[in-house]
């Protein structure tokens, strides 16, 4: 699962507001703590059916200045961390809205075993 790269810690999953523009530009002033506030899947397309394919989980931080960003989850993160911004995010249906307005889809509680399944394989 994920990258052997990341931006965020892998036991807390707090990330560093760094970039401003685009991933890796490092051009941020902003240098603050980034939490993280949900989880999402990255959009991979449609398959030669039409079928949107579910491509691997994400996690989502926000910034205390606002930002929003989507990071890719490595291998070895702390899967309880995971699980507990996911279950965080579960209790703030306006945050849903605000992500959704920026083409954000958290995962809510109907994609749970599509999160176990990618943190953990299938059972």
């Amino acid at each position: 699962m994920g990258t052997a790269h990341r931006n965020h810690c892998s036991f807390c999953l707090w990330s560093k507001h760094v970039d401003l523009e685009k991933p890796g530009d490092r051009k941020s002033e902003c240098q603050a703590g980034m939490k993280p506030i949900g989880l999402t899947f990255k959009h991979e397309g449609e398959d030669k059916y039409g079928k949107l394919r579910q491509g691997e989980l994400m996690l989502i931080h926000e910034c205390v200045c606002g930002k929003i960003s989507i990071n890719r989850i490595a291998g070895d993160d702390n899967s309880e961390a995971i699980l507990k911004a996911f279950e965080e995010s579960q209790k703030h249906p306006k945050k849903w809205d605000q992500l959704k307005r920026k083409g954000i889809e958290i995962l809510l509680s109907g994609k749970r075993e599509k999160i176990f399944i990618q943190l953990f394989g299938e059972v």
